[in-house]
């Protein structure tokens, strides 16, 4: 259950964090795609052309709205910042199945269909847009 409170929010968040930041890498991103997939959804939070004006993590749960844009973001937050070395790569893509995180130049897919995590070739869908985790990190403050 997602929890109501910002501080509960905040508090569970840390605890997933503390629960990924070790263990093999499958168990961590079934973790983090399940958590975020709770959210409350609500359609059209936030758009990739406005990247440079998206929230920083703390905002994003104070604000505690996620369309399926805003919940990649927290994916995406949440493994930035674990800094993980079996995690090489993290990019948000805008498909045409939805905004989804790719860890590992694709061998991972999270924000899929609610929390089911793949491990498959990403070409069941095309991308759009995407934004590399790097054109992200100034928003972690």
């Amino acid at each position: 259950m997602w929890p109501s409170l910002y501080q509960d929010r905040l508090e569970a968040w840390c605890q997933l964090r503390k629960k990924s930041a070790a263990g093999d890498i499958s168990t961590c991103l079934q973790d983090i795609d399940q958590w975020w997939a709770q959210t409350p959804w609500k359609p059209y939070y936030l758009h990739m052309d406005d990247y440079e004006k998206w929230p920083d993590p703390w905002q994003l749960l104070s604000d505690n709205i996620y369309c399926d844009l805003a919940r990649a973001l927290g994916i995406v937050y949440t493994m930035l910042m674990l800094d993980r070395e079996d995690i090489d790569t993290i990019q948000i893509a805008e498909t045409d199945r939805g905004n989804l995180v790719l860890v590992d130049q694709g061998k991972y897919i999270l924000n899929w269909r609610g929390s089911r995590l793949l491990n498959i070739e990403p070409t069941n869908f095309t991308i759009t847009k995407s934004l590399d985790s790097s054109e992200l990190d100034h928003l972690l403050g």
